[in-house]
């Protein structure tokens, strides 16, 4: 192995900036936790609905009645705050990835980026030791106090933190994005009643600037902050690119701000380190100043290598699986959730479900919001794996109704970033015979 490889995978580093991301990581999903429940997302989300759309492979994933969904969220508040202080480190990291991820798979109508980025960065903190110092589990036990730790740890978050930008930015080079400033030409005339900024976006060249900036930010900036000398403007881009996205579209939430203190991670250890002897000053707390490292051997456990060698390759690979499927990837969407593509496009439409009764002849229309939240019914009009899956559950519902063999097709129209509105799926295919796989859909039709 090459020095530079072995010094990356190999070496040692000081464990203030994991200690510093696992406080950060914490508290922000604490957060995140109490506001998703004092909207009332919870009930809204998980217990009111009638009908859910897990993923694909994770059907036997439903949500618990009532107070139980209740408890799972109880559940990641404890344990991102468990995290947070270091109490039972290992323990909490691993229930919260549990539990979070277990939220996450319930329904596919809430999928989301960021809850995505959550899932794969708790599975990566069971592993780390970050709950090695500055911890309550360092307090309770000073003998087990780490201040050196196996630099892989910390390279692992930077790594994750790149997919995010640099593939959101791959993403970002297409025609709709670059040469028609598509979907920004749509959402920024909507923000014009913001002060100061307000009447800018309105002007249409606003919109090609910031399609094509941010591109070049996604792009780029994880390059400039791994430059010591361009990182303190870097990180001011980060803050500025963040914080505009959070004014402009409130409806993204956390993860401005879980980008924005994430990306610490790429300030060196010393920036840490006076980050927690300021903590330290406040709380009046001491801390070793020498941890038992003597004993450890830096160099990467097989399993560890191959753990991470599996990662990575998945990481790399999982957003280029659309090339599997026909094109146009927005119009289709197989291989587009899991794959960072963040706010690429502005796609509409609406979907009715027709119902045929062999055995009678009888005919008839699915009044779509007899079973669906407003939400669902938004998604479900525009994603066919979501077409497929409720004309399963609607069979389901008529064979316990009493019919005996139901057929059921569906007369879908979308718009694409304001093309005009064209059908969607084949309107005469049984959508009961057709089964959910991982090979394209053959009846979604072409997008021209």
């Amino acid at each position: 192995m090459k020095p530079w490889v072995g010094n990356i995978f190999s070496g040692k580093v000081p464990i203030a900036p994991l200690v510093v991301f696992r406080i950060v990581f914490g508290g922000m999903m604490a957060i995140s936790t109490i506001r998703f429940m004092l909207k009332g997302w919870v009930a809204e989300l998980y217990i009111q609905p009638r009908v859910f759309f897990p993923f694909y492979g994770f059907e036997w994933v439903k949500p618990l009645s009532g107070i139980g969904m209740y408890f799972v969220f109880g559940l990641v508040l404890v344990t991102s705050l468990m995290v947070m202080v270091g109490w039972r480190y290992r323990l909490a990291a691993a229930l919260f990835f549990l539990s979070f991820t277990y939220i996450e798979l319930i329904d596919k109508t809430n999928y989301l980026n960021h809850y995505y980025f959550v899932s794969l960065v708790s599975f990566l903190m069971i592993f780390m030791p970050a709950g090695r110092h500055f911890s309550v589990d360092a307090w309770r036990k000073p003998s087990s106090t780490k201040l050196i730790v196996p630099v892989w740890s910390v390279n692992l978050l930077k790594f994750q933190l790149a997919v995010v930008y640099v593939f959101a930015g791959i993403a970002k080079l297409n025609g709709d994005w670059l040469l028609q400033a598509m979907p920004l030409k749509i959402w920024l005339p909507a923000k014009s009643h913001l002060p100061l900024i307000g009447p800018l976006l309105e002007e249409e060249w606003v919109a090609y600037a910031m399609s094509w900036g941010g591109a070049a930010y996604d792009l780029f900036i994880v390059f400039f902050l791994l430059n010591s000398r361009t990182r303190p403007v870097a990180y001011f881009f980060v803050i500025f690119f963040h914080a505009l996205t959070a004014l402009l579209f409130p409806a993204i939430g956390m993860f401005p701000f879980i980008m924005i203190l994430s990306t610490l991670i790429f300030f060196p250890p010393a920036f840490h380190e006076n980050v927690l002897n300021k903590i330290s000053r406040i709380f009046r707390i001491k801390w070793p100043s020498e941890g038992s490292e003597r004993q450890d051997n830096y160099r990467l456990a097989p399993v560890y290598k191959w753990f991470m060698v599996t990662f990575v390759c998945w990481q790399l690979l999982m957003p280029w699986r659309y090339l599997l499927y026909p094109a146009p990837l927005f119009w289709r969407e197989e291989g587009y959730r899991f794959s960072w593509r963040v706010m690429l496009m502005e796609k509409a439409g609406y979907v009715s479900f027709h119902v045929n009764d062999p055995a009678t002849g009888r005919m008839g229309q699915i009044a779509n919001h007899d079973y669906l939240t407003p939400q669902q019914e938004k998604m479900v009009a525009t994603q066919p794996d979501m077409i497929l899956q409720f004309a399963h559950f609607l069979a389901v519902e008529l064979k316990n109704q009493g019919l005996t063999d139901p057929e059921i097709r569906a007369e879908s129209w979308v718009t694409l970033n304001g093309r005009r509105s064209r059908p969607f799926v084949d309107p005469t295919v049984n959508l009961v015979h057709q089964q959910e796989s991982f090979l394209p859909k053959t009846w979604i039709l072409p997008a021209e």
